[in-house]
């Protein structure tokens, strides 16, 4: 009978030690969300460093015929009851002064465990041979690639020095600053005031998105007179390192060298003040300490929480919510939860996967959907002493919940945004990742299940002659202005904006009780969508010149899944984002049937085709008017909006935004657009994207779209499903024709709401992401890993709308 010992010494050749450059997986299975705290522990695979739950490792072994395994397992420690907890010194999360994670200790013991028998020898043991210890010793050390790659730990930028600091001009206006007692200039505020150290003014700070904080006066100032560093007053000390400069062109929080002197100049003997206010991490710190979830919840209403299939919640992996958010309303949609849970098991995703099924989507996607659906991981949160909350003991109990590692690895990937701990916007996760899915499932199309939500729009533009053209697209949102002035409580509106003038007047600010908001029903949204609208400068092939052009828009198939995105965020002058404060009024269910586009109709003509080599040819390219209205319209100069439009092809507003963010320092960004000067790109780069296999006239509006970058322009294809929709309104032929809607789904145009992604904050960039989901006939809040029943569900405060078609 062989022995343990001989068993392993025969299978040393499968063994490797690790090199520094290998990626060791110890903390969560690859396939599935097993960690060494399962009752079966983790198994490391000694030869790839790949890590298996006990359901799952036995699989590996019949894809690869590795036998030798580390198995980890960790129980809890005992902790003491009456440890006491330490105050964060540091804007970080799971490092040393940090935020307590409140994650129980845990202690570790060790295995060799030679498959398939699972023949188990005890580590650390001087029997074993010299290159297993010095393998599972390397093993041991290594920090694990889940922890390299988790964004859980994060931590506050350190504060540059300012680039205004040392050459910084002081205007001697013979003001003395008094070392208390200090207000702003401009009306009441005590707190949060500003230095300019510039001119020696005090202002108060900027308002905060809830209405607290100062009233914009410094930055105000700053707009008028370009002076650019100010020192929060109350965070000055003796110890100046802790004075809290934040410097408006650079728009952050700086370092200046020369305080001391700057302050000097107008008579601050810092030495002797003291400490009075919190600087601004200081207070970014406070706000994260005490952060109460309930606001954004449902204001503060008790959440009976939620267990089992459907229910679990996904961990915050730092600033993760929007991931979170989405895939929560995603996966509970019929088309990914058959393709990736009901049709596919773990097994078979693993036995298709390459080599590495960490960098698999399809093996990723599976996973998460196996952990989000299967209820296996919605259980009760174990406690510290080991034990668990029982799920009906109160109303706080919490669930384990799955941290999505690996999945927002594999599909951030090809986008560098989603790869960082900074915030982003859900809508941009959910094309993304739509666009990434799309990809996977491009061998087996039939499979791919975001074309449920993928339908077709049609563009219909008429000129003065009568005659007609259709332009046609593909998207997967219906992106909806908000038309403020259908709002239906004027009235009350009216009355409020009344209030708050005469407060301003007063130097007081209206409560959050008397704050009124406008309410806009969704159908004004849809409405507006689908109205007729002008498209002027539009060159009309009939007439032979440019004039005004009438366009409606509707779709040509309503797909399985709609969803509305909400256009809350816009540009204020000066650049300033703001979020519109308003609430739509959102039905439980829609009609959309009037929205479908019919194509063309008997008795319309089309615009003539254009003759090759007519004066259009030398023409300047036209700008889409819906792009340079929405640009104006945040504040942009008309010109600078045409030209972003025609140098981005028409591609969208945010391409033409970026552009025109990026040029407005251009030599020539005020010159006329030349009516025949041929299009900025260059025809051997045309030529280079062609031979990639790309359509001429994509490449053009890529390159264009890019600035003449080859390699931003093939991101740019990738990144645009709609890229060849036609790049210039002044088309002269139907688009009756194109194909670009075939093989989508269809059917009515009456639709339930199956869910919403709700945000609260002053950007898409910022904040935080809330879903909630109609499951089993009740409204469910997710709410990272925090899942129960949702009592109010904020349907008129949402970002993204989910609706599901009815059956006929």
């Amino acid at each position: 009978m062989v022995t343990p010992m001989e068993l392993l010494r025969s299978n040393l050749s499968r063994v490797r030690i690790p090199e520094p450059t290998n990626r060791i997986y110890k903390q969560e299975c690859c396939i599935s969300f097993d960690t060494p705290k399962f009752e079966g522990g983790l198994f490391v695979d000694m030869s790839s460093f790949l890590a298996f739950g006990k359901d799952c490792v036995g699989s590996n072994y019949q894809k690869t015929g590795n036998p030798v395994y580390l198995h980890i397992k960790q129980t809890i420690k005992q902790v003491s009851e009456d440890r006491p907890l330490k105050k964060p010194t540091l804007l970080a999360i799971g490092v040393d002064g940090g935020f307590d994670n409140h994650e129980p200790e845990y202690e570790e013991t060790y295995n060799i465990v030679i498959l398939p028998d699972f023949v188990s020898l005890p580590f650390p043991s001087v029997e074993l041979p010299e290159k297993v210890r010095l393998a599972v010793d390397t093993v041991v050390r290594a920090e694990g690639a889940e922890k390299k790659e988790q964004l859980a730990s994060w931590t506050a930028d350190k504060k540059q020095v300012s680039a205004y600091a040392t050459n910084l001009i002081q205007i001697d206006t013979g003001v003395v600053v008094p070392p208390s007692g200090w207000k702003c200039c401009k009306c009441d505020k005590t707190e949060n005031l500003w230095l300019n150290l510039t001119d020696g003014m005090i202002f108060c700070g900027r308002r905060n998105w809830d209405g607290t904080g100062g009233n914009n006066h410094a930055i105000e100032h700053y707009k008028e007179t370009n002076h650019p560093l100010a020192v929060k007053l109350g965070t000055i000390t003796a110890d100046l390192e802790g004075a809290d400069v934040f410097s408006y062109p650079e728009d952050e929080s700086v370092e200046d060298p020369l305080l001391a002197q700057h302050l000097a100049f107008f008579g601050i003997d810092f030495s002797s003040l003291k400490k009075t206010e919190m600087t601004t991490a200081e207070r970014e710190l406070d706000q994260n300490t005490n952060y109460d979830w309930n606001r954004i919840q449902e204001s503060g209403q008790e959440s009976e929480p939620l267990f089992g299939p459907g229910y679990t919640g996904l961990v915050n992996l730092g600033n993760s919510c929007y991931l979170a958010a989405t895939m929560q309303v995603v996966f509970s949609t019929s088309s990914f939860c058959s393709r990736y849970y009901k049709s596919q098991s773990l097994k078979e995703a693993f036995e298709t996967a390459p080599a590495d099924p960490t960098l698999d989507l399809n093996m990723q996607l599976t996973k998460l959907a196996h952990g989000m659906l299967s209820g296996k991981y919605s259980v009760p949160a174990q406690e510290k002493d080991g034990s668990f909350d029982s799920a009906t003991s109160t109303t706080s109990t919490k669930q384990e919940g799955i941290p999505p590692r690996m999945f927002k690895s594999v599909i951030a990937a090809s986008h560098p945004e989603f790869s960082s701990m900074r915030q982003q916007d859900a809508l941009e996760f959910f094309l993304h990742f739509l666009d990434q899915v799309e990809r996977a499932n491009a061998g087996s199309p039939q499979l791919d299940p975001s074309k449920s939500f993928k339908f077709g729009i049609e563009e219909r533009l008429q000129c003065p002659s009568g005659k007609v053209t259709y332009n046609k697209r593909v998207d997967y949102t219906l992106s909806l202005n908000i038309p403020l002035h259908e709002a239906t409580n004027k009235e009350q509106l009216e009355a409020f904006y009344k209030l708050k003038s005469e407060r301003s007047l007063e130097g007081k600010e209206v409560s959050n009780d008397e704050i009124v908001r406008p309410r806009v029903p969704l159908e004004a949204c849809l409405e507006i969508f689908s109205a007729p609208e002008e498209v002027h400068d539009f060159h009309s092939s009939a007439l032979k010149a440019k004039t005004t052009a009438i366009k409606t828009t509707g779709l040509t198939s309503f797909p399985d899944y709609l969803v509305l995105h909400m256009r809350k965020f816009v540009m204020e002058e000066g650049w300033v984002p703001k979020k519109l404060d308003v609430y739509i009024d959102v039905p439980d269910v829609i009609d959309i049937s009037h929205m479908r586009s019919k194509g063309l109709q008997p008795g319309e003509e089309l615009l003539p085709e254009e003759v090759a080599g007519s004066e259009t040819v030398e023409s300047s390219p036209s700008a889409y008017d819906n792009i340079v209205s929405q640009l104006v319209a945040m504040g942009f100069n008309n010109l600078h909006c045409k030209k972003a439009a025609i140098n981005t092809s028409n591609a969208g507003v945010e391409e033409a935004m970026n552009w025109l963010l990026s040029h407005m320092d251009d030599p020539d960004i005020d010159d006329p657009i030349s009516e025949s000067v041929p299009l900025p790109v260059d025809q051997s780069q045309v030529d280079t994207l062609v031979s990639f296999g790309f359509q001429e006239d994509i490449a053009i509006k890529a390159l264009m779209a890019s600035g003449g970058n080859i390699e931003k322009a093939t991101d740019w294809i990738f990144s645009n499903p709609n890229a060849s929709a036609p790049s210039n309104m002044d088309a002269t032929s139907s688009g009756a024709e194109c194909s670009a809607d075939g093989g989508l789904p269809d059917g009515g145009g009456k639709y339930k709401l199956l869910g919403l992604v709700s945000h609260i904050g002053t950007s898409t960039h910022c904040g935080h992401y809330v879903a909630h989901v109609n499951k089993d006939g009740k409204w469910v809040i997710f709410n990272d890993d925090k899942v129960g029943v949702s009592h109010n569900p904020p349907k008129d405060m949402g970002y993204l709308y989910f609706f599901e078609r009815l059956s006929s």
